[in-house]
């Protein structure tokens, strides 16, 4: 775990302490980090509900609830298909705010159109979703760990808009 998702995390889990909502992750490409990232930090069973790593398009239809003609027409890659993701976790696991991951992380499966490096991430609530698209090939690990610190900074930019909404 770097300082940065490290402090990430910890910010992230003073405002759920300090709001009482609730959060999933739905994790595609980095296949648990980010769950394991929100988790380390201690009391955030308080909470943290779940999480589910739907690495094939199947899971991600049947247990995220992402639409058949999403997939198909667009594919697991791309911005429709991770903010179903989104709205499939907190809908599954019954939370107020959910974070999701999908993409390329290598070092194959690329083509032409997604490359390898091509991630979507999202993080959302009832009632908005922000996306972000990372590209750039820079390893496996090193695609799965921008991913997951990109992820957790797009869910610490929701809750301070959240909390200046309020």
């Amino acid at each position: 775990m770097s300082v940065e998702t490290k402090t990430l995390s910890k910010l992230i889990s003073e405002f759920f302490w300090r709001e009482g909502f609730t959060l999933a992750t739905a994790e595609s490409c980095t296949a648990g980090h980010v769950a394991a990232i929100i988790t380390a930090v201690p009391g955030s069973s308080r909470f943290y509900k779940g999480g589910v790593v739907a690495y094939s398009n199947e899971s991600k239809e049947t247990l995220l609830h992402v639409k058949k003609e999403t997939l198909e027409s667009l594919g697991a890659v791309s911005e429709e298909t991770v903010i179903e993701m989104v709205k499939g976790a907190m809908e599954a696991l019954d939370t107020d705010f959910a974070v999701a991951t999908t993409g390329i992380a290598g070092p194959g499966g690329g083509t032409h159109d997604k490359p390898v490096g091509t991630i979507w991430v999202a993080a959302g609530n009832k009632g908005n979703v922000l996306t972000a698209q990372l590209s750039g090939d820079e390893g496996r690990d090193m695609n799965i760990q921008a991913a997951t610190t990109r992820t957790l900074q797009l869910l610490l930019d929701l809750c301070q808009k959240q909390e200046n909404e309020e």
